[in-house]
């Protein structure tokens, strides 16, 4: 068992996977991206630093979901985001789309020209993967 305290409200939790913060805030994180959305939705153009002011949400976080690719800003909005690699300006991710293809074909001739995986070893049903059913 893996148990953290939450970076945002300091409640200890059992810690799985993802950012250190507990389900209470995780939930409360995502409430508040539908609330960023539905505010880009009805305010197109406006800027991070307004956003961030009208949702009550710090401009990082809303840079972060810009880079998850969860927002994508439009082509008329004064924000920048520039990619990592060639710093080309792009509306949301961390790469261009010719820095992802480039680096798509990288990874292909890294694994080989034929891209083949290795077939997967066929195993007992003993081995699968087992669901509780829920009442």
């Amino acid at each position: 068992m893996n148990v953290r305290n939450c970076r945002k409200c300091g409640r200890l939790f059992n810690y799985v996977s993802g950012p250190f913060v507990c389900p209470r805030c995780r939930q409360d994180m995502e409430n508040k991206f539908q609330e960023v959305k539905t505010y880009i939705r009805e305010h197109p153009g406006i800027g991070v630093q307004q956003l961030s002011e009208a949702c009550e949400v710090e401009t990082n976080q809303i840079y972060q979901w810009l880079r998850e690719e969860r927002l994508e800003l439009t082509a008329d909005s004064a924000v920048g985001l520039n990619c990592e690699n060639c710093g080309k300006a792009i509306k949301s991710g961390r790469y261009c789309e010719n820095c992802k293809h480039d680096m798509a074909a990288d990874f292909k001739k890294a694994i080989g020209k034929t891209g083949s995986v290795a077939a997967p070893v066929k195993k007992d049903n003993s081995s699968k993967m087992r669901f509780l059913e829920r009442e």
